[in-house]
């Protein structure tokens, strides 16, 4: 039997702590921890994979691995020293994580980036720069990036994160090492729910299945009861559709249940972020801010609603992900696949409706709202754009009597 490269013989392939995030990405961990263990890695890599697959996770525990200050000729390491803690926790000064909750990458945000990029490691082994959401980089800020991965300096590394390839210009693509990953298993998000955050096993596993693999939805869904009952009144809505009022209804439904989702999720944000610039400030919570200061806290502010505006899009892509998976359980049912179901504990009910229904209906309602996705990403006002979906949501013996070009 032949050793993996870089392992030592008799140890265990399994993740070490820093790769313990990772559900289901033993070969990016493998590739990883190979690299890490190089004297020289590659300077430049691109981490691709859906949503939930754990790019930006990767990105990091590879940060840890190779910032690690016990040396393992495995390269895994071992998520306790100084090194391993402080790139975890966003405080090595080595490691720059940029991230934006903007549709695009100031152009000025990349230059800073490239700025610091010259300097020499201040304590760890290299110089790293993780940035999440490359597709989000303008052209402009893209041809920036390119002359700086192009000619590195000696000790820097780059780590862009996207969701595919395809999603970053070929320029930047063809200077990068690239690490795929897949979306995981139920069962071994389940199971790091379980292992990581202590959770109970059924409820792990009714996360990993709702949240359709996506680790980060996964363990907001076992831990927050208001985010599954968000969910529930989500999936719900289209299986209570009798008529035309009722889609209009529904439309505004999950506009609002997804607005209130998203405040929800940045309220305490938003609170911990305003008394840290307070304290920094040497305000106190409840003290008026004086007039020279209160520019820190507008700029804050600003910050906060483009995140908030950014977060009420994202929860309401979620939302028609969520769609989807109810209507693929629908099909699953009619054509009888024995596939898991995504919502198995709504199976009663949408066997119900599958019999209620055709599976060319249900093949159309799943276009309808990829339809909706593609247009509230361009920027179609929401209502508008859920209103039409929830119309391919009428009962067949509705939709039957329509006109042919009926929309």
């Amino acid at each position: 039997m032949t050793t993996p490269a870089g392992t030592v013989p008799g140890t265990p392939a399994a993740p070490a702590p820093v790769w313990g995030d990772l559900a289901g990405q033993q070969a990016a961990v493998e590739q990883l921890s190979r690299a890490a263990a190089a004297e020289r890695p590659t300077h430049a890599w691109l981490f691709t994979g859906p949503p939930g697959s754990g790019r930006s996770n990767a990105a990091r525990a590879f940060a840890q691995a190779l910032q690690c200050e016990v040396a393992d000729p495995a390269g895994r390491g071992c998520g306790t020293c100084h090194a391993c803690l402080t790139v975890a926790a966003g405080t090595h000064p080595d490691v720059k994580v940029l991230a934006t909750e903007n549709v695009t990458y100031r152009i000025d945000e990349v230059r800073e980036l490239i700025a610091l990029a010259q300097d020499r490691p201040v304590g760890g082994r290299w110089r790293i720069f993780i940035m999440e959401d490359a597709d989000r980089m303008t052209e402009r800020a893209t041809n920036v990036l390119l002359k700086a991965i192009e000619e590195p300096p000696e000790r820097t590394l780059w780590m862009l994160c996207a969701p595919s390839p395809a999603d970053v210009l070929v320029t930047i693509r063809s200077r990068c090492r690239q690490v795929g990953l897949r979306i995981p298993s139920v069962e071994s998000v389940a199971q790091l729910l379980v292992e990581r955050d202590g959770l109970d096993p059924e409820l792990a596993l009714f996360a990993a299945r709702a949240s359709q693999s996506h680790v980060g939805m996964a363990r907001r869904l076992a831990r927050d009861e208001g985010a599954r009952s968000r969910r529930e009144a989500v999936v719900h809505l289209p299986l209570r559709i009798r008529a035309t009022s009722d889609a209009v209804a529904m439309a505004k439904e999950l506009v609002e249940v997804t607005q209130a989702e998203a405040a929800a999720s940045a309220e305490v944000r938003n609170a911990e972020e305003r008394r840290n610039l307070l304290r920094s400030l040497g305000l106190g919570e409840d003290e008026k801010v004086p007039p020279k200061l209160r520019h820190h806290v507008k700029r804050l502010e600003d910050a906060q609603a483009a995140r908030n505006k950014r977060s009420v899009h994202d929860t309401l892509d979620r939302a028609m992900i969520d769609l989807t998976g109810l209507f693929r359980d629908v099909l699953a049912l009619q054509l009888g696949t024995e596939a898991p179901l995504v919502n198995e504990h709504l199976r009663d009910e949408l066997a119900s409706y599958a019999r209620s229904a055709s599976p060319e209906r249900t093949v159309a309602r799943i276009d309808a709202v990829a339809t909706a996705r593609r247009r509230l990403a361009g920027n179609v006002p929401p209502l508008l754009a859920l209103e039409a979906m929830a119309t391919s949501f009428l009962p067949d013996r509705i939709l039957d009597r329509r006109p042919p070009d009926h929309p």
